[in-house]
């Protein structure tokens, strides 16, 4: 763009001629000696919706995730407190420029240094399946270290968060190093439990589970170190190891059995849990070339140290000996390997982006409890696309094709299986102006079998009841259609719209009798379908000052399987209202989670709602909230299965009131962190001991 003058006729012509430009990336402040003209708070781009942190947001904000909390994006439910982001019940895959990143990162970054947020609906075939995307563009703060410091506790409970988070740099060199713990000790806990048992003959038995309280253990640890070289526009170098320690992770629950037989009571113990350590360590290379081209290469690796357990005791009152007495203890040592390379060109309106990548698992369970039996699992994938993106006009049209090859065999019996997967998506949108844009989306994906699922050892869950894995199960399909308007009015933007699933050869749990065992194991089922409506707005009730968001979905569900049909409907959202001024943030936000039909259950997570109020002074964020204020906390599934009908609520303490120091200490130059615009996954599996 040519320079502006100050006359207001040719700074009006600058700002129409920005708008007919390509939008490859955000539209930012202009300044002219003493006017500043901002960009929209939420940009419609073909295949995103950029936001633009205000200047009010940022100063209310001492880390990334509040930062996001502060923009109040419809569709996500994010609670800084409890370090989760979710958007419509499903987990949202979080990047930093680009590159896969976790929330433990997003924590530590500076709200300063936050440019804008691009969210992503439609993630595109690079993005290896996600549901939705979420990355932070960051830009080159002005000094040269920061310390970040969090602590979290709660006053009633032993529950807290604790981080802190170093960058130094020298020359185009950059180091990190931070760690965070999150505690959960002797957390009380209650079951509702009651279960209706049909046997092959017709005749039933019902058990009702009467709480004798329980506790919950979940505490982790992360530790992470990085070190990246950067030559600006030219070569980005990154190396990262990070080490997650899941110190405690035990549910324990004591309960009194009530038969309908005229049985007499039984005490019962169900306890079940896992601990271990998940070293990682990931290398990245990005190299740009003459022509608006790019070259990534990355390497990602993890390893899995750790047991699971399952502890289940049944016992008649009074009685020294039990009726039931299971022990599960698995050892896992469990791998995974991954590399990816992708090439980018960019032209005025189009752009291609091609890539190949290899993921290897070598998975090894030794049974403890059954004298210790070893079982391994080993699983490669090969994931080959292309995707073009083209605009015309006011139109956009994104095409690609994926190809995935997933190759399982188990070393004890010498099966495998092999299957060839295409991943077809496309999109297309039509923007009438930057306010209002149309967008119709097809995306598919593929989902292997886990570790659990095709375990074969026996493993007992109570008296009679049995999981036992299948090692025949071949790779499930998946697809997905989106129509979503998303439109900007004075005050109010967001969108609505309507998505239709379907999964036809699904992976789910199948209950069976078996002599006088019910085993659930696992089937490529008949197929699961659902529709979904949902609406997500966001409201500036007073400019600056008071603003609410939120999100509405209701979704319709078909499920299929093995002599069963099942049908689901189920309204889900989430509802924020915030109030900042003076340096205060005053917000509230409430929960009710999806309900998910998968095989024959309903399942759902937490229904939550959390009051916090903050104030900032100079570079220390004080703040004090309550989570569960109201109502009760819930979180629990309902069995449809004709074998066993039940349905369970997990009760926890949680009115837990809590107060939150930070402290952010900036000093000297410093460079932003290397810039990812792809992260290739290696997770290690791991075993599940069986649990009622």
């Amino acid at each position: 763009m040519k320079p502006i003058t100050i006359a207001a006729i040719a700074l009006s012509c600058a700002i129409s001629a920005a708008a007919q430009t390509e939008r490859t990336d955000s539209i930012p402040a202009l300044e002219l000696q003493e006017i500043v003209i901002q960009a929209p708070r939420v940009i419609r781009k073909a295949d995103m919706d950029v936001y633009h942190p205000s200047k009010s947001a940022v100063e209310h904000s001492q880390n990334g995730l509040q930062l996001l909390n502060n923009l109040m994006i419809p569709t996500l439910a994010v609670s800084d407190a409890l370090g989760t982001i979710q958007a419509a019940g499903q987990s949202v895959q979080v990047r930093i420029n680009g590159r896969e990143s976790s929330i433990e990162q997003v924590r530590a970054l500076q709200p300063e240094t936050i440019r804008r947020v691009e969210w992503i609906d439609n993630p595109g075939l690079r993005y290896g399946g996600a549901n939705y995307v979420l990355n932070f563009i960051i830009a080159n703060p002005t000094v040269g270290g920061s310390l970040m410091t969090l602590a979290r506790p709660s006053l009633n409970q032993a529950w807290g968060f604790y981080m802190a988070d170093a960058k130094f740099n020298t020359g185009r060199s950059q180091w990190e190093v931070g760690g965070n713990l999150k505690l959960t000790n002797k957390l009380k806990t209650h079951r509702d439990y009651t279960e209706t048992f049909t046997y092959p003959d017709g005749s039933t038995v019902t058990r009702d589970e009467t709480s004798r309280g329980g506790t919950m253990d979940n505490s982790f640890a992360n530790a992470w170190a990085s070190y990246s070289y950067i030559i600006p526009d030219t070569t980005v170098f990154m190396a990262e190891f990070g080490l997650f320690q899941k110190l405690t992770d035990k549910f324990l629950y004591k309960g009194l059995l009530s038969l309908s037989d005229g049985s007499e009571d039984i005490f019962l113990t169900d306890s079940h849990g896992d601990k271990g350590g998940t070293p990682s360590l990931s290398v990245y290379w990005q190299q740009n070339f003459a022509h608006k081209q790019m070259f990534i290469v990355n390497f990602n690796s993890s390893f899995y140290f750790g047991r699971s357990y399952s502890d289940y005791i049944e016992q008649l009152p009074g009685a020294t000996s039990y009726l039931t007495d299971i022990h599960t203890n698995i050892k896992d040592r469990n791998q995974a390997y991954a590399i990816e390379a992708d090439y980018i060109k960019n032209w005025r309106n189009g752009r291609l982006t091609a890539g190949a990548s290899y993921t290897a698992n070598r998975n090894r369970s030794q049974y403890e409890s059954i004298g210790g039996e070893v079982f391994h699992q080993r699983q490669d994938k090969v994931y080959i696309f292309a995707e073009y993106f083209h605009r015309f006009g006011k139109w956009s049209a994104t095409a690609g094709m994926g190809v995935q090859y997933t190759d399982f065999l188990f070393k004890e019996t010498n099966q495998g299986t092999h299957t060839w997967s295409p991943r077809p998506q496309a999109t297309i949108t039509y923007s009438l102006n930057q306010n209002h844009n149309f967008r119709l989306n097809f995306t598919s994906w593929q989902s292997t079998p886990s570790l659990a699922e095709t375990n074969i050892v026996p493993q007992q869950l109570d008296g009679f009841q049995w999981r036992v894995g299948n090692q025949n199960l071949k790779t499930a399909n998946s697809y997905m259609l989106t129509l979503r308007y998303g439109f900007n009015v004075p005050r109010v933007s967001g969108s609505f719209g309507i998505r239709a699933f379907t999964s036809p050869n699904a992976i789910t749990p199948l209950l069976q009798w078996e002599e006088d065992k019910l085993i659930t194991t696992y089937e490529n089922s008949r197929g699961l379908q659902n529709l979904s409506f949902f609406l997500a707005p966001q409201i500036e009730v007073v400019p600056n000052w008071l603003s609410a968001s939120g999100y509405i979905q209701f979704r319709m569900e078909r499920m299929r399987g093995n002599g069963y049909t099942h049908h689901s409907n189920a309204w889900s959202g989430n509802a924020q209202i915030q109030l900042m001024h003076w340096g205060f943030v005053l917000s509230g936000q409430y929960m009710r989670a999806q309900r998910d039909l998968w095989g024959e259950k309903i399942s759902w997570g937490e229904d939550l709602n959390i009051i916090d109020l903050s104030y900032n002074w100079k570079s220390w964020q004080f703040s004090a909230g309550v989570i569960m204020p109201f109502g009760k906390y819930d979180q629990g599934s309902k069995s449809l299965s004709k074998w066993n009908r039940n349905e369970q609520h997990m009760r926890l303490d949680m009115r837990m009131p809590y107060i939150s120091v930070s402290y952010n200490l900036q000093w000297g130059r410093q460079k932003s962190g290397a810039r990812k615009l792809m992260e290739v996954d290696a997770n290690a599996d791991r075993s599940t001991a069986g649990g009622r």
